[in-house]
């Protein structure tokens, strides 16, 4: 495998971090994850541009463009020559000596790396449970920051359960999941919670919300109870990775009919319309997108 790090591109057994990495010791710092297509990255700028902000946000100040990450993110799909998988790009503050306070002449550190990586097409296709989870994560979830052990640990109260996300419930409002957002669907109307401190404000969450706008799919940002997302029509949950995943259960609790939905279903045909060339059954091959991923 080839990474990237400060200019270079190395072999793993040229790669070396220090342990006096702020990201190591604090996890300070900000990351990414663009998704790629059939060799091609897929809303690559926007991450790109979300890292900036993040950085900025956590006052780390890089020397990149977006056209030079975006050339990083290029090679680094080349040079590992993934079809299908993903780009992961992380920036810390730097290395320093031990100390809460930033350092003075602290230097940030990026690295990246690509990963092959198969679409979830059984999951697609079956749909997901969902277990809610008390969110006791600080209150800046809209930074993409190293600081993931809330929801490590919620994910993993998920997987023991038997379900495949988490579901964010904080002062009886649900949130996001612990690695992706969250949507419901009733009466014909899109709810999710509106992009502020408490969420992230994901890509493919802007993506879907740009779709269900052409499709012309009534959309409120606007925070629900977890009693009502228990009432949903139909619930998805939606990250790079993820794509659009339909909902079954939340708490063993069948969500509608407790299969995806009709409109779940049309997302996520407009979503792989997107998309050029899609794998299906581990092969590659072009197709128009006339259904889900099956």
């Amino acid at each position: 495998m080839i990474y990237f790090k400060d200019g270079e591109f190395l072999t793993e057994d040229k790669l070396n971090v220090s342990v006096n990495d702020r990201g190591y010791v604090f996890g300070d710092g900000v990351y990414e994850v663009i998704k790629v297509y059939d060799g091609a990255l897929y809303t690559a700028r926007e991450h790109l541009e979300r890292l900036l902000e993040s950085a900025e946000k956590i006052r780390v100040s890089m020397s990149y463009t977006i056209d030079e990450l975006l050339e990083i993110a290029q090679k680094l799909q080349a040079d590992n020559q993934i079809s299908v998988g993903h780009i992961y790009i992380q920036v810390t503050r730097g290395v320093a000596p031990r100390a809460h306070q930033f350092p003075e002449d602290s230097v940030p550190v990026m690295i990246g790396y690509a990963v092959e990586n198969a679409r979830p097409l059984e999951i697609l296709q079956q749909g997901a449970a969902m277990k809610s989870v008390e969110d006791v994560r600080w209150l800046r979830c809209d930074i993409k920051s190293l600081n993931l052990l809330g929801n490590v640990m919620a994910k993993q109260e998920a997987f023991d359960h038997g379900c495949q996300e988490a579901l964010f419930v904080r002062d009886g409002l649900v949130r996001e999941g612990s690695s992706s957002n969250v949507f419901g669907m009733k009466d014909g109307i899109l709810y999710t919670h509106p992009a502020n401190n408490f969420i992230l404000n994901g890509i493919t969450r802007r993506v879907v919300l740009q779709i269900a706008e052409n499709l012309a799919i009534p959309v409120k940002e606007e925070e629900f109870t977890l009693s009502q997302a228990l009432q949903m029509d139909e619930f998805f949950y939606t990250s790079t990775n993820a794509e659009i995943t339909p909902v079954v259960t939340i708490d063993q609790q069948p969500i509608g009919q407790g299969v995806p939905g009709p409109l779940t279903r049309k997302l996520q045909t407009a979503f792989e319309a997107q998309i050029p060339k899609l794998v299906v059954a581990g092969d590659t091959k072009e197709r128009e997108a006339n259904g889900p991923a099956s």
